[in-house]
């Protein structure tokens, strides 16, 4: 089981919509906290909050990753990326990446072109 921080299509407006006073990066550190003190072993976050969880939290714990975009595409609703090396960099453990290779005119080949930089 995952805890999700805060969604990588929110920003400062958006939690402020949903009344969430405080900033991204406090709100996703919040939730990180409440989520490890439940028990749970991974949390799905934003790649920006990555460096800053990765000092405040147990070193098993498994960090999940969406909003991963290669700057060659648009950027959609999706708020708060990275490419897929500078997430791993900040030490995400699993990346998710949909609509970069989903939406491309050849999804095998997206894929292919993300994996090259990566092994």
């Amino acid at each position: 089981m995952l805890g999700v921080t805060v969604l990588t299509s929110f920003n400062r407006d958006t939690l402020a919509e949903v009344g969430c006073a405080a900033n991204v990066g406090a709100q996703a550190e919040r939730l990180a906290n409440l989520a490890v003190k439940a028990g749970l072993r991974g949390l799905v976050c934003s790649p920006l909050e990555i460096a800053d969880l990765r000092q405040i939290l147990p070193s098993h714990i498994q960090l999940v990753t969406p909003g991963i975009r290669t700057g060659a595409e648009k950027s959609d609703d999706q708020k708060r990326t990275l490419t897929p090396r500078e997430a791993i960099d900040a030490g995400a453990n699993w990346l998710v990446i949909g609509r970069p290779i989903y939406a491309a005119e050849n999804p095998r080949a997206a894929a292919e072109k993300i994996l090259e930089p990566l092994n």
